[in-house]
């Protein structure tokens, strides 16, 4: 559930009130916070083990940014640093972790509320380079009255990053058209022979822990958050682990790990097809005769399909010699088709010469930059850390017995994006062969006694379908769902009305009204 990404939530307007009043009780006002650092007993509970509370209590030593170029102004603006936490929280006085972390001060530092920390999802998205190459895109009132804080959760970025394929066998992986389960497989014996330490430890329980410790160095009383995609299940999480900590979180294209997996699979699979159709219909509506999938909008999904399956028995093979199967094809088109229709023309132009032509290179740039591999052929982290992440946290993988009827109904109601791995797509990372398992089974997030959660669902989102935003919003005690109408994976970069109703919260504690719709830019 990467980032860079109707009808109401139900409740009743006494309820509302109720989250708002919570909102006040709990500080969600305009006030500005005081600077100074709080005494260590209103950061951490005094009951904590020492070695823990002396990791609340650490100085965080911001410097320039490695690689930092003098003459970037933007880039100038940045610091980083590492925070310590422990490995195993079971044993906060032994190994401990470096979380790697970047800053960007707030700009009217007479008015500074506290520190946001942001996530932009993944699982193993770098939040160190959210804010060192994406600050301003937070400009304004946020970067005015926020620090701006980013961190790489465990196992990804540079905090103890999980690699567990080199990059030829990783570039093997990825173009093999083989059965998923042998993905798992090969996957997890690399991820067990390079990590067997680190496996256990980098579920999102442990990292919203980190997040809680981070806070503490801080000198925040509570926590202000905004997260994208996965990190709308860490922000959640967190509610849930330190209700009295929680100070304004927002939660965008919001995840739920209420239902089994290969619920959720199917789920993401319908909405993925749904973005694929409408992609393939404008194509032929509005090009016309220039679109490579034909001139007939109830036919270029079929079309679009059929070519993208027919790789694995016709590749076709790019400039630099390598090959475009139909595994790379498929994550080039559902890459670029999760971002909405104002990524469409970018498919487009990749798809006219690899239909038309033969020439693979346009699609296999988009596969490259969805599995994260760069022009010197290496890999960044993300890939192995989604695998590590979500096996970490479950829920747990189907049995067999399970995995039929979920298939079949998979071929009903997605035929066009599931024809080419059926099992690769109801379950995004196959956890059926990893070596650690989760003990809880799947369940909603209640987060009692925290302050008031926004969540954020989009109508058409092709990653984290609506009905998530629905279910998580319901099952968190104080959670306030805002809708946006429109298509493309999260909405805060996507409408101006949803980052203003963001805004309103992060700076000035005010919730959007119940059953509150945001249309699209």
């Amino acid at each position: 559930m990467i980032s860079p990404l109707p009808r109401s939530a139900g409740r009743a307007v006494p309820a509302l009130a109720a989250a708002l009043a919570l909102a006040l009780s709990s500080g969600c006002t305009g006030a500005a916070r005081p600077a100074a650092r709080p005494p260590l007993d209103e950061r951490v509970a005094a009951t904590a083990a020492p070695a823990l509370r002396a990791l609340y209590d650490q100085r965080i030593d911001w410097r320039n940014c490695p690689g930092e170029d003098d003459g970037d102004q933007d880039a100038a603006a940045v610091r980083c640093a590492t925070l310590k936490v422990p490995l195993d929280y079971a044993d906060p006085g032994g190994r401990t972790v470096d979380v790697a972390l970047a800053k960007v001060p707030a700009a009217d530092p007479k008015r500074r509320l506290g520190a946001l920390l942001l996530n932009p999802g993944g699982p193993g998205n770098s939040g160190v380079d959210m804010v060192r190459w994406g600050w301003q895109s937070y400009q304004g009132p946020l970067h005015d009255r926020y620090d701006l804080v980013g961190f790489d959760p465990r196992g990804a970025g540079d905090t103890t990053p999980v690699h567990c394929l080199d990059d030829r066998t990783r570039d093997q992986w990825n173009a093999t058209d083989d059965p998923a389960y042998d993905h798992a497989r090969i996957l997890a014996e690399a991820c067990r022979a390079r990590h067997a330490d680190l496996l256990p430890h980098l579920g999102t329980r442990d990292t919203a822990r980190d997040l809680d410790v981070l806070r503490g160095a801080l000198g925040e009383r509570r926590l202000d958050f905004l997260g994208f995609s996965y990190g709308t299940h860490l922000g959640a999480r967190y509610a849930e682990e330190f209700p009295e900590r929680t100070g304004r979180l927002v939660l965008d294209g919001a995840v739920d790990h209420s239902a089994p997996a290969a619920r959720l699979g199917i789920e993401a699979a319908v909405a993925a097809e749904t973005g694929l159709r409408a992609f393939a219909a404008a194509c032929a509506t509005e090009d016309g005769s220039a679109c490579p999938l034909g001139a007939d909008p109830a036919a270029a999904p079929q079309r679009l399909a059929r070519f993208l399956d027919g790789l694995r028995d016709h590749p076709l093979r790019a400039a630099d010699g390598r090959t475009l199967t139909a595994a790379l094809g498929w994550v080039a088109a559902l890459d670029v088709l999760s971002d909405g229709r104002r990524s469409w023309p970018r498919l487009r132009e990749a798809l006219e010469p690899a239909v038309t032509r033969g020439d693979a290179d346009g699609l296999l740039a988009l596969a490259d930059g969805a599995d994260g591999r760069g022009e010197d052929g290496r890999y960044r982290t993300p890939a192995d850390a989604f695998a590590a992440i979500s096996c970490a946290d479950g829920p747990p993988p189907p049995t067999e017995a399970e995995l039929r009827p979920a298939l079949a109904e998979l071929a009903a109601r997605a035929p066009l994006t599931s024809g080419h791995d059926p099992v690769g797509t109801l379950l995004e990372a196959d956890c059926r062969p990893w070596p650690y398992r989760p003990a809880e089974p799947p369940r909603p997030v209640r987060a009692p006694g925290s302050a008031p959660l926004l969540v954020i669902g989009s109508t058409a989102d092709p990653v984290t379908p609506y009905a998530w935003a629905e279910r998580l919003s319901a099952g968190l005690e104080h959670g306030v769902l805002l809708t946006r109408e429109g298509d493309g994976h999260t909405a805060y970069d996507k409408s101006g009305c949803v980052r203003a109703a963001v805004t309103a919260f992060l700076v000035d504690g005010r919730l959007p009204a119940a059953g509150t719709h945001c249309g699209s830019d």
